[in-house]
C-alpha cells in the first residue's frame, strides 16, 4: 500500500463502497464482467462524514471503454457531491499551456543539438514510420468524425524537435497503434471534468502543473539518454516483431472493469513512464534503470501522494459541510 492510500485510511475514515466481496481478491483478473450494476466492483471509497465525501480511482483510457462497468453508486456519488477535485484542472487552458511550456527545451536549443547523433537519427526514423502508419491505424469512426492522420500526428508530435528528451521519450512510448485508435475520445478523468463543468459543479485541483512536470525534468542527462534509447529499442523490436509487450491496454481495461485493485497491471497506467528494469541489461545499465525507477517512485508516487494527502485533508477540514468527490488516478495510489 502506498503512502497516499495509507494516509487516507488512517486520517479520513475511508471505507470501501459497493460490491467488496471480490475486490482485490485472487482471481478477479479472470472475472466475468457482469452487466448487473449491483454486482460490479469499482474504485470508490466513502470518506465518513456528514455530508459524505468520496475518493474515486480513475484510469487513463477512453471513458467509453469503462463507463458501463462503473457501478451506479459511483456515478451517484459523483452526482451528489457539490465539489469535484482532480489532480490537475483539466478544463483550464492554462493547464495545457503550462504543460507545453514545461516540456520545451530552453530558447534557442533543438533536439538535434542535444541528442547523440545516432539516437537522434533513430528517433527521426521511428517518427517517420509512425507518420506513415498512422492513416492505417486510425479507425473508420475517427475518420467519420473528421479526425485526419496528419492533423493527429501534428497534434501529438508537432514541434518534437523543440521538446526536452524526457518528454520525447514519453511521446514515443505512447505513439502506438492502440493509443492512436483511442484518440478523439476523452479519457475518464477528462470526461468527469467535462461532466462536472456541464453540471455546474464547483471544481478544483490539488496539484500545480509544475509539481507534475518538474520531477521528470529532474532526471539527469545520462539517465534521460538511457531511457530514450531503451524506449526506441523497445519500439524498434515491436516493429520487427521480436517483442511482445507483457501488459496491453486491453489488459489494463479488463482489470479495471473487474475492480482488481491489487493488480500489478494497473501500476503500468501511472504517469505513462515505462519500466526500464530488465534482466537482460548489462550490470551498469541495470543500475541506471534501478536509479531511474527509484527516483520516479520517490518523486511521482511517494512524495506526491504525501503532498496530495495533506491537501485533501486540509480541504475536508476547511469545508466540513461540503460533499467532495476526489477523482485521482487509481494507479498512483
Amino acid at each position: 500500500m502506498s503512502p497516499w492510500s495509507w494516509f487516507l485510511l488512517q486520517t479520513l475514515c475511508l471505507l470501501p463502497t459497493g460490491a467488496a466481496s471480490r475486490r482485490g481478491a485472487p482471481g478477479t483478473a479472470n472475472c466475468e464482467l457482469n452487466p448487473q450494476q449491483s454486482e460490479l466492483n469499482s474504485f470508490l471509497w466513502t470518506i465518513k462524514r456528514d455530508p459524505p465525501s468520496y475518493f474515486f480511482g480513475t484510469i487513463h483510457v477512453p471513458y467509453t471503454r469503462v463507463w458501463d462497468f462503473i457501478p451506479d453508486n459511483s456515478k451517484e456519488a459523483f452526482l451528489q457531491s457539490s465539489i469535484v477535485y482532480f489532480e490537475l484542472d483539466l478544463t483550464d487552458p492554462y493547464t495545457i499551456s503550462a504543460l507545453t511550456s514545461c516540456q520545451m527545451l530552453p530558447q534557442g536549443e533543438n533536439l538535434q543539438d542535444v541528442l547523440p547523433r545516432d539516437i537522434y537519427c533513430r528517433l527521426k526514423r521511428h517518427l517517420e514510420y509512425v507518420k506513415l502508419m498512422m492513416p492505417l491505424w486510425m479507425t473508420p469512426d475517427q475518420r467519420g468524425k473528421g479526425l485526419y492522420a496528419d492533423y493527429l500526428f501534428n497534434a501529438i508530435a508537432g514541434n518534437w524537435e523543440r521538446k526536452r528528451p524526457v518528454w520525447v521519450m514519453l511521446m514515443v512510448n505512447s505513439l502506438t497503434e492502440v493509443d492512436i485508435k483511442s484518440r478523439g475520445v476523452p479519457v475518464l478523468d477528462l470526461f468527469l471534468a467535462q461532466e462536472a463543468e456541464r453540471l455546474r459543479k464547483q471544481t478544483g485541483a490539488v496539484e500545480k502543473v509544475e509539481e507534475q512536470c518538474h520531477p521528470l525534468n529532474g532526471l539527469n542527462f545520462s539517465q534521460v539518454i538511457f531511457a530514450l534509447n531503451q524506449t526506441l529499442l523497445q519500439q524498434e523490436s515491436l516493429r520487427a516483431g521480436s517483442l511482445q509487450i507483457p501488459y496491453t491496454t486491453e489488459d489494463l481495461i479488463k482489470h479495471y472493469n473487474c475492480g482488481d485493485l491489487s493488480s500489478v497491471i494497473l501500476s503500468h497506467d501511472s504517469s505513462q513512464v515505462p519500466n526500464f528494469i530488465n534482466a537482460t541489461l548489462p550490470p551498469q545499465e541495470r543500475i541506471t534503470a534501478q536509479e531511474i525507477d527509484s527516483y520516479l517512485r520517490r518523486e511521482l508516487i511517494h512524495k506526491r501522494n504525501e503532498r496530495i494527502g495533506k491537501r485533501v485533508k486540509a480541504l475536508l477540514e476547511e469545508f466540513p459541510d461540503k460533499g467532495f468527490f476526489f477523482a485521482f488516478g487509481a494507479a498512483s495510489q
